[in-house]
């Protein structure tokens, strides 16, 4: 069956489940089956459910190659708590289901379950709580419609630039409060980068359902940017909040097993693995992931972004969420991804499961105290998988200072120092005018802007295509090919003829050259 992606937004993790959901009830083949002299017609084995739900799975690109079968095998012991199958006999609630030929079967209806909905007084004191500081004047702003998700976003240089120019000047019109500078400004500008940056990489309407502003801890950002070593490790001032030294030498022995094994360690066999184990125990009994349970909606809303051409969009956002996390929480995520991404590609290290490989065990082990939810979530052990599955892989990049975020900074308070004017009534110095808060819009509104601005965007990307001189030019007619099935209307508005589309590729309209007429041969006589 098609999978269809899950966008980055609210509730991911919900809009997940009822897909899978309605997914396997819909596609599960049914059939008769023999149990105890006796026949079930519409019912399937749960081996004949675990083998079609692991496929369906590891083909989804929400989930990826790295599911295993035992966690397929966990989903279906929560498909049983949660009524979605029942056993022949109509018994569902527990999660005693095995991968055997026990028999299953689905009831008459399969309820799915309901997005939640914040109150509409919640959703305004959240608002509030934003805006009642006085000193709070910046409000985020809508900046998906400027970079649609599906173009993918990578901040170029050029991009930085655009979008501080653009903010700026869009303060310097509709800005109403003058205060002086001060370190509360400072933070205030560094949330602010920081959430119009994450909305327009997510593009998402509003991040108000993914993290309250009050949530983004500034000193937090700051501190992971500036105390690092000259790995990008963070540096604790505090060494109380730090890993256990005894924790850190196991790491490192595991980190360089072919080396540290030469040193004269006292080793024996099995060694390697209650070392591992002794970290895992660490790790697993932290008060809360190191993604914090504040964070969960946000890092699950970015799972929808994991996508091969969207690569790049997912490292920016994760590059930026991580930087969120406080000190000592980003510092262990550091230390544990280099540590396991190592391991994985060690070819020297021994064996640490019977039944696993050691990328497999790397993510199995550590993904839920890496991800999770405070309340248990149904697909908590697959979301956190994938996402430890693209960390091990990307970490250097993800876990590094991003250069653009300072500049944005920097930008921005040296536009508010440079705001400063004399009255030349009282000789007093006051700010330029600053910020103010954007303009609520209808529903109706927004949709027609977001049509109308998906259409802008793709029409950009057919003028990309057609005014890129790298691309070789059978290439560029297979693109053109594909967007004009994809998107005729829009093709055809910008090629309404044959002859403009030729004009491009330099060709001559075909003509048909029109049917020889055959004449009778003049035959000069032999005679003179």
């Amino acid at each position: 069956m098609e999978s269809r992606t899950v966008p980055p937004g609210p509730y991911r993790a919900t809009k997940l489940w009822n897909e899978i959901t309605t997914s396997f009830r819909a596609g599960m083949p049914l059939r008769k089956h023999r149990q105890h002299f006796k026949k079930y017609g519409n019912c399937f084995t749960a081996e004949e459910a675990v083998d079609w739900l692991y496929d369906l799975l590891r083909n989804n690109n929400n989930f990826g190659p790295e599911v295993t079968r035992q966690q397929t095998l966990q989903l279906l012991r929560k498909f049983l708590k949660n009524h979605i199958i029942e056993d022949i006999k109509g018994r569902w609630g527990s999660e005693n289901l095995d991968d055997n030929s026990q028999l299953f079967r689905f009831p008459a209806n399969s309820p799915l379950k309901s997005l939640p909905r914040r109150h509409p007084e919640l959703r305004k004191n959240s608002i509030e709580n934003f805006s009642k500081d006085k000193d709070s004047i910046f409000k985020l702003r809508n900046l998906s419609r400027r970079t649609p998700k599906k173009l993918g976003l990578h901040f170029s240089q050029e991009n930085i630039e655009k979008m501080n120019h653009e903010t700026i000047s869009e303060d310097q019109e509709n800005s109403i409060d003058n205060r002086e500078r001060s370190q509360k400004d400072v933070e205030e500008v560094w949330r602010y980068i920081i959430l119009i940056y994450l909305q327009t990489i997510l593009g998402v309407p509003s991040l108000e359902e993914l993290i309250n502003p009050k949530q983004v801890v500034p000193q937090y950002v700051m501190y992971n940017m500036t105390n690092t070593s000259k790995h990008g490790i963070v540096i604790l001032q505090d060494k109380s909040d730090d890993l256990p030294h005894w924790v850190l030498s196991a790491m490192k022995c595991l980190a360089n097993w072919s080396r540290s094994n030469d040193m004269n360690n006292p080793t024996y066999v099995g060694f390697e693995r209650d070392v591992f184990r002794t970290i895992a125990d660490y790790f697993l009994d932290l008060p809360e992931p190191l993604l914090t349970f504040e964070y969960y909606e946000l890092f699950v809303s970015i799972l929808g972004l994991l996508q091969p051409h969207l690569e790049r969009v997912a490292i920016d956002a994760l590059q930026l969420c991580c930087l969120l996390l406080p000190p000592p929480n980003r510092r262990k995520l550091q230390l544990l991804m280099r540590m396991i991404s190592r391991m994985s590609q060690n070819v020297d290290m021994p064996q640490l499961h019977d039944a696993m490989g050691t990328r497999s065990l790397m993510i199995h082990t550590f993904s839920r105290c890496v991800l999770c939810c405070a309340e248990e979530v149904d697909l908590d052990e697959l979301l956190a998988a994938r996402l430890v599955s693209f960390l091990m892989d990307h970490h250097q990049e993800i876990l590094q200072v991003p250069s653009y975020l300072q500049t944005a900074v920097d930008k921005h308070l040296d536009y508010l120092k440079k705001g400063y004017i004399k009255n030349p009534g009282d000789g007093l110095i006051v700010p330029l005018p600053t910020y103010s808060y954007c303009k609520q819009i209808s529903a109706q509104e927004f949709d027609e802007q977001k049509v109308s601005t998906s259409q802008a965007a793709i029409a950009e990307l057919l003028e990309n295509i057609i005014k890129n001189k790298s691309l070789p030019l059978k290439e560029k007619r297979k693109k053109l090919k594909q967007f004009q099935k994809e998107y005729p209307l829009i093709y055809q508005k910008r090629f309404p003829t044959t002859e403009s589309e030729a004009v491009l590729f330099g060709d001559k309209p075909t003509i048909k050259q029109p049917m020889l007429i055959l004449k009778k041969p003049k035959f000069r006589s032999l005679r003179y």
